[in-house]
């Protein structure tokens, strides 16, 4: 039989990227914490973490949080048969990994009356929309919101639809780099923005322009400080269409290339044990993000 304190020992290790945390998190004693840990890895008979900055599970530590996440939703649902069951429990944090992009736009208005609707907290984990599964993998969230289609054992996928990317730049930065006009040559001097190293968009842009080898860019991790950047003439980038029609509207940012955007689709990433919560929210995000996102 597992002993759950031991497994939410592990859980909060990684989920709050420390031992320190996990402890104030749990109400014990650091020392406390790692005793569960290494009583957890005796019993198992091999190490469920990597001892490093920050812990990260190993294959068998995955599996265990994997676990872990789902028979949390399963015990919502079980609260929910039982009401004395409930008494007491504490409410439901539901841990989610989306890319910048969408928390900035089409997140929150559409996931708003659902968190209020069931009671529920989220804890987010923003990662880029290539990367984001790694956290599923990981086994620290119970859904995820990323370009990648194939789920992790375990879980499934739905396509959402596509983000909708236009290429932007201030009217002085096109005066400035792009006054010959834009051509695989102009955009290969030409700075850009990139939102981190793992935001590959503006690379597959370039390349889809012919332009090859390394190029100069500003590396900015905030969706609205990207925006603010490509207003004030930094650089060029790649901005989900919705967050910036005012911009559009007023002139402060126009496309590099008109009529040249880039779609990326999105799945929604989620455990197949995850009880009705997770398939009650599955159901709630096809229904509405077609609002939002472009149909593929």
């Amino acid at each position: 039989m597992f002993d759950y304190k031991l497994l939410a020992a592990l859980a909060a290790v990684v989920e709050q990227a420390g031992f320190e945390r996990a402890a104030q998190m749990l109400g014990l004693s650091q020392s406390a914490v790692s005793q569960r840990i290494k009583l957890l890895e005796a019993r198992v008979g091999q190490p469920v973490l990597v001892r490093g900055t920050p812990p990260a599970p190993t294959e068998i530590g995955r599996r265990l949080l994997n676990h872990v996440q789902q028979v949390r939703l399963l015990e919502r649902d079980l609260q929910g048969a039982v009401p004395a069951l409930d008494e007491g429990a504490p409410v439901e944090r539901l841990r989610i990994a989306l890319n910048a992009d969408s928390l900035a736009t089409w997140w929150a208005p559409l996931m708003g009356d659902f968190c209020s609707e069931h009671g529920l907290l989220l804890d987010l984990v923003v990662e880029d929309q290539d990367v984001g599964l790694k956290r599923m993998r990981a086994g620290e969230v119970a859904g995820c919101v990323c370009a990648a289609e194939r789920p992790v054992a375990g879980a499934r996928s739905v396509l959402l639809g596509a983000m909708r990317y236009r290429a932007l730049a201030s009217p002085a930065y096109m005066a400035r780099h792009f006054a010959a006009g834009v051509t695989a040559q102009t955009l290969a001097r030409a700075p850009c923005i990139v939102f981190g190293p793992d935001d590959y968009l503006q690379h597959r842009y370039l390349a889809a322009m012919g332009v090859s080898g390394g190029f100069a860019y500003h590396l900015c991790p905030s969706s609205e400080g990207f925006v603010r950047l490509a207003s004030a003439g930094f650089g060029w980038g790649l901005v989900p269409e919705q967050q910036v029609q005012r911009e559009l509207a007023s002139g402060l940012l126009v496309e590099i290339l008109p009529g040249r955007p880039q779609d990326v689709p999105l799945y929604w990433h989620h455990w197949r044990s995850g009880g009705e919560l997770l398939a009650s929210l599955t159901r709630h995000l096809e229904r509405g993000v077609g609002e939002w996102l472009v149909k593929t």
